[in-house]
């Protein structure tokens, strides 16, 4: 096809390996600020975009990262069906050059589909800094396709690729992918290709063939569907010549000594080899650096501690440390000082009414900027975790925690999840998706939201630092606290019956190691703040002002109007219907009562009650007696609210992913009462050991410490079911 006669915009697939620097090649072609993580799984359906070359458009499709088309994972079916079904017009097959055999794999494959295509050769740049060179003439030659070279994380020549996409979907030409297997194999594919030529398309005739060859039952299905009613005839003529397929299979797996997909695998990297050995030479002496780098982050013994350490510095750095100074200053200095006292004194002398003068100085501003305020840590938080993930060093987190996740009955892919999560739940329980178990996937989202996500880090900045007075340890334990929740409320799944099946299988291709981009961090850290940022004027700015309405409002000697006490408001008769529910955990008053409900819509809000109730020109009493001046309670209610029930747009996440109400009711109801134990016990029992008296609520304490103990420990069942389900047999990884 021309370009004259193309009106359409060229539709463009993006395929590659996960890691291979795909995401990034996508928000580079289109301009997108898509999120770029360096771990697998951050693409979980089909993304789209615009791209421009020449005055011409293309529609790119950023497919899931697969390592081959065999669909045994949710992303190779989504990224197997689109190439199969939509038929692109040109396939930008992404290959990292570092690590370039096990990227052919996959290219092999789709070349194979006879689908024009053009090879991207990334992270080049890398490459030519470890002293290594690929012959790209030889590897096009050697593929048949034209192969160009790039760094997606620079944006080196992606113009280049743009052009040579364009020209390969004009031309319309399969590759020229002259691939031969062994002479048996070959044999016995152009047997079988005679049998199934007429049932599937000419074109990918080829792929086809493999596919059965394979014993791929979704490909056999699929042909025996047909596309049109004369090939739905043709296969029932033909039906009879399939059987003969079998005994070419067994005679070929006879004559091998191995199974069908096996043999194909062997012959695939036989090939890659041997093109390799052509096309690339490598520097093993500079090649090592990297390996003596995992040789200490990803060691049995080390890594675990050194990630801890890392965590801990990060949320000390962030919360207690940079962030604390430029937090206060700007909620004293210039939010208080700056904004507030100025603007309250220029309606003073515009005569503005007393209670228009409360609503803008405390409930507009006073609410939003008791959140707003706490901008700066997050910016340093989000910014230290940026360059970790484009480090590379956040896969070596993946792979080293895969190992310890398995005891509690998740793998490392629930870590990406987990990871998403501290930035927004809400992308973390849908990033769940990349997880084949149901069980795993449904633990995994039960548990992500345990962890401290963006909303969350004022809550855990406010309690270290106003009530602990920025105590080292307070804030990083906040992130502990998360992952502790994780892993022993998995053990206690796992023993119900419903989470017992196997674990899925880990795969994990390790990138190399380099230097962090200034623009990606800049993105990564702006995508997070700019979503918080939106979510402090709209839903906080309007809870904010009807909190304020709550607060200065209510009925005194049966009349209603605006109070001078808030314990005569309407807010502190609905926080003391309450307030009795949290008095257990150490924080049974109608303030902290409201602002755990109201936490409940948007965990920042939490942060905006507690300045509009206990701001000064209300009479209210300081943030450290809020809980009575004891920091064990206020401990106990920072933990009750990173645990509990998310905010309301994660549970609508949360229920659509489950795609079952039963199973979402008991995801609610396991959180709020983790929540309420740990709470519970950390109040009751760290009030117990600081000398208290023994009273019901430390026994009640003990009694969810001894049942959690008994739950840990006791046996797993041979069988059981969830919420609402039937039995079933044990799901197969």
């Amino acid at each position: 096809m021309t370009t004259a006669t193309r009106t359409a915009p060229l539709k463009v697939a993006l395929v590659g390996n996960p890691n291979s620097g795909k995401t990034t090649l996508f928000n580079a072609l289109t301009g997108s600020t898509q999120h770029v993580g360096n771990w697998p799984g951050v693409t979980v359906d089909a993304k789209e975009g615009r791209a421009r070359c020449g005055g011409r458009e293309a529609r790119v499709v950023d497919l899931p990262g697969v390592y081959s088309l065999a669909p045994y994972t949710s992303e190779e079916v989504v990224t197997r069906d689109f190439l199969i079904l939509e038929e692109p017009d040109v396939i930008i097959n992404i290959v990292d050059a570092t690590n370039i055999e096990r990227n052919l794999y996959l290219s092999t494959q789709l070349l194979d589909m006879g689908i024009p295509q053009v090879i991207a050769l990334n992270m080049m740049d890398l490459v030519r800094k470890h002293g290594d060179e690929v012959d790209v003439r030889g590897l096009s030659e050697a593929l048949g396709v034209p192969v160009v070279e790039i760094s997606a994380l620079r944006g080196q020549g992606i113009a280049q690729l743009l052009e040579q996409a364009f020209a390969a979907a004009d031309e319309g030409i399969p590759p020229f992918f002259n691939r031969k297997f062994s002479y048996r194999v070959e044999d016995a594919l152009a047997r079988i290709a005679k049998i199934v030529y007429p049932v599937v398309p000419p074109e990918h005739l080829r792929w086809y063939t493999i596919k059965f060859f394979e014993r791929d039952e979704r490909i056999r299905a699929r042909a025996a569907q047909g596309h049109t009613q004369h090939e739905r005839e043709d296969f029932s003529r033909h039906q009879e010549l399939l059987g003969d397929i079998e005994p070419i299979i067994a005679g070929c797996e006879a004559q091998l000594d191995d199974t069908a997909p096996s043999i194909i695998t062997g012959e695939s990297y036989d090939f890659i080899e041997r093109v390799v050995a052509r096309t690339v030479r490598r520097s093993v002496e500079e090649r090592s650096a990297s390996e003596r780098i995992d040789a200490v982050v990803t060691h049995r013994l080390l890594g675990l501690p050194l990630f801890v350490l890392l965590i801990f510095t990060i949320y000390y750095l962030s919360v207690t440390v940079v962030g604390g100074v430029v937090t206060n200053f700007m909620d004293k200095t210039f939010i208080g000082h700056w904004i507030q006292a100025p603007l309250s004194a220029v309606l003073v002398r515009g005569g503005a009414a007393l209670w228009l003068r409360s609503l803008i100085v405390d409930g507009i501003i006073g609410g939003v900027g008791a959140v707003v305020s706490f901008i700066p840590q997050m910016v340093v938080l989000f910014m230290l975790l940026a360059l970790l993930e484009d480090c590379g060093y956040m896969s070596r987190i993946a792979f080293l925690l895969d190992r310890a996740l398995r005891r509690f009955g998740l793998s490392g892919r629930s870590f990406i999840p987990l990871l998403i999560s501290t930035g927004c739940g809400v992308p973390g329980i849908m990033s769940a998706r990349t997880i084949e178990q149901e069980s795993e996937r449904r633990m995994t989202i039960i548990t992500a939201t345990f962890m401290p996500c963006s909303a969350k880090l004022p809550l855990i900045a406010l309690i270290a630092g106003v009530v602990f007075g920025g105590l080292w340890w307070v804030a990083p334990s906040a992130y502990f606290l998360g992952i502790a929740s994780v892993v022993f409320s998995g053990l206690i799944l796992k023993k119900l019956g419903r989470f017992k099946s196997k674990v899925s299988p880990f795969v994990l291709e390790l990138p190399s190691y380099h230097v962090p981009t200034a623009r990606n961090v800049t993105r990564s850290v702006w995508e997070r703040i700019s979503a918080f940022v939106k979510k402090a004027f709209t839903i906080i700015l309007l809870l904010s002002i009807l909190l304020w309405f709550l607060s200065r409002f209510g009925f005194v000697g049966g009349r209603f109007g605006m109070v001078t006490s808030l314990d005569h408001s309407l807010v502190a008769g609905i926080g003391n219907l309450f307030a009795w529910v949290f008095a257990p955990l150490g924080f049974g008053n109608w303030r902290a009562s409201i602002a755990t409900l109201l936490g409940l819509t948007a965990k920042e809000q939490i942060v905006s009650v507690i300045g509009i109730l206990t701001s000064k020109s209300a009479g209210a009493p300081p943030l450290t007696m809020l809980f009575g001046g004891q920091r064990i309670a206020a401990y106990a209610f920072m933990a009750f609210n990173l645990l509990c029930i998310p905010c309301v747009v994660a549970v609508s996440t949360m229920i659509s992913e489950m795609k079952s109400r039963s199973w979402a009711l008991f995801t609610l109801t396991w959180q709020l009462g983790w929540a309420y134990a740990v709470a519970l016990m950390i109040y009751q029992l760290g009030m117990w050991a600081s000398g208290a008296v023994f009273g019901p609520g430390t026994a009640a304490a003990l009694l969810v410490l001894a049942a959690l103990l008994f739950a840990l420990l006791r046996p797993k069942p041979a069988r059981g079911d969830g919420p609402g389900c039937h039995k079933e047999g044990s799901e197969e990884s």
